[in-house]
């Protein structure tokens, strides 16, 4: 069930007072004119409650329709009223409910974290996005048809390399997703694996998501800045934006820091809900490994859509976008720089990206006008109709709080 949003609740002061009747009469009619006034406000508000009432009912329909142990959301309008919402259970063998300022893994909404990163070097002049991967990271990217010599950081951040993805060798069949949820890997594992498989296509000339790019991304912020890229990522986001409920797992951390819902995957569609929220997000590292909340998430893409990050010509290369025709079930997306750009059903665009890892998938959009959504569910969807019915809930978040 859906709790209530969050947000203050009008509170209504009654006094009795005992008047001239001139006072009386007078007073009346001024009693009449701020009713007239207030009819706006009011009408607004009932507005209010109409957008709090379908967001919780999307969130009720993911855990009813769908299957999902729980949900949560965070929503800003227009007006920059904010409201959190949760539904389903905690935990689904002793129950609970979802507290609203609950921490999940995000996955990959960290590539937009490292992008920034990556983006805010290039504005200090450390980095040139049409400088080559073998320019930062020399003789370590080669393999069957890949080259680091033939592809530039600016087609790793935009999924345009060629470069194949190691989730496609470490995870073959669906039960790894719960086999080898306490692995450790090193970034160099994960690049090396990846090299296993030939190139899926020449650099420049086709958009594909690979998790790999962002490794590499990772790594050329290491080999620049001589420090962790987590490092980098809490002390030039994370930090200045003081989102106290976001961080980057330490090496071997498996459990999730701050209040919780439990995460599950299900081995396929249909199948037990297996809990895997204590599990190593190393597989992820600059490509997945964040731990967030849904209004942290939400003032984080808020914060970097209005340009509170990185400086203007940096800011126009990452929201330079080519078509992405696979990167959701649905269509009308395409990718800039680590973050996507996606097509309102209710009219005009929306910027993202969104976040798979076990026990949890994320989805977020916002709005240049300062609107934004991010819903969380806590079962790994099995299908893409399970995934497009968690996107579908953030669209309509954003178009119900449309002015």
């Amino acid at each position: 069930m859906s709790t209530a949003p969050t947000g203050p609740s009008p509170t209504v002061r009654r006094r009795r007072w005992a008047l001239f009747p001139l006072v009386a009469a007078v007073l009346a009619v001024l009693a009449v004119l701020a009713a007239a006034l207030a009819v706006p406000s009011a009408l607004a508000d009932a507005r209010q409650h109409g957008r709090d009432a379908a967001v919780a009912h999307r969130l009720d329909r993911l855990v009813a329709d769908h299957d999902f142990p729980g949900a949560l959301a965070s929503v800003r309008d227009a007006e920059g009223r904010v409201r959190n919402y949760t539904a389903g259970v905690r935990d689904l063998r002793t129950g609970g409910t979802i507290p609203r300022d609950a921490q999940v893994r995000v996955g990959s909404n960290t590539k937009t974290f490292t992008a920034v990163v990556v983006l805010q070097l290039v504005g200090e002049g450390r980095i040139d996005l049409d400088e080559t991967v073998d320019h930062y990271l020399p003789g370590i990217v080669r393999g069957d048809g890949v080259d680091g010599r033939r592809i530039t950081v600016r087609q790793l951040l935009r999924q345009t390399s060629g470069l194949p993805d190691y989730d496609d060798v470490l995870f073959t069949e669906p039960q790894d997703l719960v086999d080898l949820s306490h692995a450790y890997h090193d970034p160099r594992r994960l690049l090396d694996a990846a090299l296993t498989r030939p190139a899926r296509f020449a650099p420049g000339t086709r958009w594909e998501y690979s998790n790999t790019n962002y490794i590499l991304a990772g790594l050329v912020v290491e080999r620049v800045t001589q420090r962790p890229v987590g490092e980098e990522i809490t002390r030039r986001i994370l930090q200045p934006l003081h989102l106290r409920d976001t961080y980057w797992p330490g090496v071997g951390e498996q459990d999730i820091r701050g209040v919780h819902p439990r995460g599950y995957v299900a081995v396929a569609p249909g199948a037990p809900w297996v809990d895997v929220t204590s599990m190593d997000p190393s597989l992820g590292w600059a490509a997945g490994q964040l731990v967030s909340s849904p209004d942290d998430l939400r003032r984080f893409f808020e914060a970097l859509v209005a340009g509170k990050l990185l400086e203007p010509a940096q800011q126009a290369a990452m929201l330079e976008t080519v078509a992405a025709p696979d990167f959701e079930p649905t269509e009308g997306w395409e990718y800039g720089l680590g973050i996507a750009r996606h097509a309102l059903p209710c009219g005009g665009h929306a910027w993202g990206h969104g976040g798979d890892i076990q026990g949890f998938e994320t989805r977020n959009l916002v709005t240049e006008d300062g609107r934004g959504a991010v819903v969380a569910v806590t079962g790994l969807p099995t299908s893409p109709e399970m995934t497009a019915a968690v996107s579908a809930s953030v669209d309509a978040a954003l178009c119900g709080t449309k002015p």
